[in-house]
């Protein structure tokens, strides 16, 4: 027996000791490919050395002789922090992910063929000037530098996912970045979804005025009522199947809930406390780690320019230069309209067109599938765009026998020069200069909000287009692509794009709310992406007679809800400190008590309160007993709380109180019971979920930001090394927004939000700020990987200065590059 004991002993030290010794091979392997940032480095491409300075916060300083030297280095200082981000973003937009992941990204995969954007990528480059193509050259020339380096140096494949899912890496190419580009438009699309809602909620709810309740249109002048989808596309289906939409982490498509969003506003120097302008932005987008933005500053021959890049795209996006400052918000232009094409009732492989059927453009693809076979598909085109499976966003529940959906999208151009713009913007001097530089921006549409010293602007970039007036559902539903008049013709001209140059108030601002009240066909959209936070803005806005850089930055922390201040004395109105004190340990005692919460709550959204959670889940299940007997199955689309719409209900609007009455049920409905009743399943489920000591509940427990890695954020033990996690205030409706997942079992999870904050103060520029939500590293054992999220959950920023003394005073690391000639 004491023999055995200790072969049990040598044994178990044996494999404590293989153990030991096979983490430290793969911590070693991992932390190969950490970069070194204090290094003399050879490399082919340049004219001259470059120098990239890491100020403590880890942002690159980037200074060469000639602007193609400098975009040759942000090049390099991407690839060195983000070189895995990058390479799976241009994977996904060239629909290749399954030749590293398998058939988990399959239909991702499938999808992006489709939309062909590579190719249109390619097509691209050569419709972009000379400066811009010399760029984005100079950009790739510095990408695969970096490369070179990593293989020649053995640095580890330049990152640990690299080492893990074991690809080769292609060389970087400028049309590379111009299809990130337009995967970020991917990223920010909502209109095809909308559109499928909207034609699949009028086949459940024929009736026009209940129709508007469940999807009404944002306050301001009304538009002529349309048909009923039945009516437009006779021969679909009311009944057909709900696929809910559950994409893979790494796919672009998302719900219509998850398309762009952001906030930006600014002062003029009348509005300002020191007398210059002011510029707020903080653009919204899926939270990943790392986060999408990475902040970075260039010295270009025009003068320094600092703000947040795109890894792969080779411009600021948002920030400033000395002279000018520039945000951007999604400006929900309506860039996107599905078609029902005909088909030819003996030739399958043709499509009726308004002067006959004409055949399919057919082109074949071959995706590569790890540890699978070859998958082979026809990629179909129309002249309205290209054929999309059924399965996308349920267009097979609004497509007839004998029938295909296509699309059209101002992100399928072939001659795509929105990088050319943005380095024109780079360059721009003034508002004025900003505004022009903007005209060749095509997609994904936005709102650009621009200050210099004297002057604030907005102004809507991206093409629009041009509709007939006679458009059969107004780019509000899909209709038949074979009638002329349903069809794009051509572009509206840069000029007609809303603009604000210098308002008379001397503040202007978007929160993604309706911009401009025009008719079709002269209209930006009908589907605008806020109501509610704009009515918060305004508030902050009007009760200042001047504002200060720390009083934008109060509001773009602000987390107070108005739709929480406006709905719940609605939908309590009858509920308020009526009826005597129930007994403890009831269900009406429970209620009672959640209510004197309520009752005494300001609407703030504070992750250490608890009402916010007993609203929230309020609000949930009384949207969802609402709305589940009129539209069955199609109520999972709605999964978040539409405010107007609970409005709308609960003051009877046109009679939308009848949404109350249970159709299923004999006797008729009030809504207050209804309220009643929710508030009963809101608190079961928190009960059950977070405990019964109401008064112990935490927001921020149910409404954690997830900063998930989306390829191994779910792997077992690895996931609490590289998610970021984070107890976070805000909500869907407040102008710190923090959009929720939406979908059981977390359904409050933080998912949505500011990756980028920013602030410019242009009477002492030096004195603006920024921060992003993880950090500028992707590498999950860099201290760079995770040292700003802390700052950004606390609303801490860092400075955003072009002080190049002050960067070095702190710098983490100065990389210079030397050409290999030299």
């Amino acid at each position: 027996m004491a023999l055995i004991f200790r072969w049990l002993i040598r044994l178990a030290a044996v494999l404590i000791v293989l153990c030991v010794l096979t983490v430290a091979t793969v911590y070693w392997l991992a932390a190969r490919s950490l970069p070194d940032y204090t290094d003399d480095v050879s490399v082919e491409g340049l004219s001259a050395p470059v120098e990239i300075v890491r100020d403590n916060a880890n942002v690159p300083h980037i200074f060469g002789q000639t602007d193609a030297d400098v975009f040759f280095g942000l090049g390099f200082a991407h690839a060195q922090d983000r070189m895995w981000q990058m390479i799976t973003m241009r994977r996904t937009a060239q629909g290749r992910l399954s030749e590293v992941f398998g058939t988990a990204t399959l239909e991702v995969d499938k999808l992006m063929r489709r939309f062909d954007l590579y190719a249109l990528s390619v097509q691209s480059v050569q419709a972009l000037d000379a400066r811009t193509t010399s760029a984005l050259e100079a950009y790739a020339a510095g990408v695969n530098a970096r490369l070179a380096q990593i293989n020649s140096e053995a640095l580890g494949r330049g990152a640990p996912e690299m080492l893990l899912f074991n690809a080769p890496m292609a060389p970087w190419r400028p049309a590379d970045s111009i299809a990130i580009t337009k995967l970020l438009g991917v990223q920010l699309s909502g209109h095809l979804a909308a559109e499928v809602i909207r034609a699949r909620t009028s086949l459940a709810l024929p009736d026009e005025k209940r129709l508007l309740d469940i999807l009404p249109d944002s306050p301001g002048s009304g538009i002529a009522a349309l048909p009923e989808y039945a009516e437009l596309v006779p021969g679909v289906s009311k009944f057909a199947n709900n696929i809910p939409l559950n994409p893979h982490p790494l796919s672009p498509f998302k719900k219509q809930a998850f398309a762009g969003a952001s906030n930006a506003w600014a002062a003029a120097p009348s509005r300002s406390a020191s007398g210059g302008t002011l510029l707020a932005n903080d653009p919204h987008l899926g939270f990943t780690a790392p986060a999408v933005w990475y902040l970075a500053r260039l010295e270009l021959a025009s003068g320094g320019v600092i703000g947040g890049t795109i890894p792969g795209m080779p411009v600021v996006l948002t920030g400033r230069s000395a002279a000018l400052g520039w945000g951007l918000t999604s400006s929900y232009l309506d860039d996107q309209d599905v078609y029902v094409e005909e088909l030819n009732p003996d030739n399958a492989q043709e499509y009726r067109t308004p002067d006959g059927f004409k055949p399919f453009v057919n082109k074949s693809s071959i995706i590569t599938v790890k540890d699978a076979d070859p998958v082979t598909l026809t990629l179909r085109w129309t002249d309205n765009g290209p054929v999309l499976p059924g399965s996308h966003y349920n267009l097979a529940s609004i497509t007839p026998p004998g029938h295909v959906t296509s699309l059209n999208w101002t992100v399928l151009s072939a001659r795509d020069t929105s990088l050319g713009a943005a380095m024109a913007l780079m360059e721009a001097k003034s508002v004025d200069e900003g505004i022009a530089a903007a005209e060749d921006y095509i997609a994904p549409s936005q709102n650009l909000t621009l200050v210099d010293r004297e002057q604030i602007a907005l102004k809507t970039i991206g093409a629009m287009p041009r509709r007939d007036a006679n458009h059969q559902s107004q780019g509000r539903m899909p209709s038949p692509g074979w009638i002329t008049a349903n069809r794009w013709q051509g572009m509206m001209p840069f000029a007609s794009n809303p603009e604000f140059v210098a308002p008379v108030g001397g503040i202007l601002g978007n929160t993604n709310n309706k911009t401009v009240d025009r008719p079709f066909p002269n209209h930006v959209s009908f589907v605008w992406g806020d109501t509610q936070r704009v009515q918060r803005w305004q508030r902050l806005m009007q009760t200042r007679q001047v504002h200060t850089r720390d009083s934008f930055i109060e509001a773009q922390l602000d987390t107070i809800s108005f739709t929480a201040r406006s709905l719940l004395p609605l939908i309590g109105a009858e509920l308020w400190f009526t009826g005597e004190a129930a007994p403890d340990g009831t269900p009406e005692r429970q209620r009672q008590r959640a209510l004197i919460l309520l009752a005494g709550w300001s609407g703030e959204m504070n992750e250490h309160l608890p009402e916010p959670l007993i609203y929230a889940a309020w609000l949930r299940s009384l949207q969802a007993r609402l709305i589940q007997d009129e539209l069955g199955p199609l109520a999972e689309e709605f999964d978040h709380v539409q405010p107007l719409f609970i409005e709308r209900v609960f003051r009877d609007v046109d009679g939308a109180g009848v949404w109350c009455d249970v159709l299923q049920s004999a006797r008729i409905e009030d809504c207050a019971e209804m309220a009643r009743l929710a508030l009963d399943d809101a608190l079961l489920w928190v009960n059950e979920t977070y405990g019964t000591q109401l008064e112990s509940l935490r927001w921020g427990d149910a409404h954690q930001a997830t900063h998930d890695h989306q390829v191994l954020g779910d792997v077992p033990v690895l996931r609490y090394f590289v998610n970021i996690r984070q107890s976070t205030s805000g909500g869907d409706n407040t102008l710190q927004r923090g959009r929720t997942k939406g979908t059981l079992p977390d359904p409050f999870q933080n998912v949505h939000g500011a990756g980028y904050r920013g602030v410019y103060d242009f009477a002492d520029p030096d004195s603006s700020v920024f921060v992003t939500s993880t950090g500028q590293s992707g590498h999950f054992l860099s201290r760079h990987y995770d040292d700003l999220a802390q700052l950004w959950r606390r609303g801490e920023y860092i400075p955003m200065s072009l002080d190049a003394d002050l960067a070095r005073a702190a710098a983490v690391g100065v990389t210079t590059l030397t050409p290999a000639s030299q």
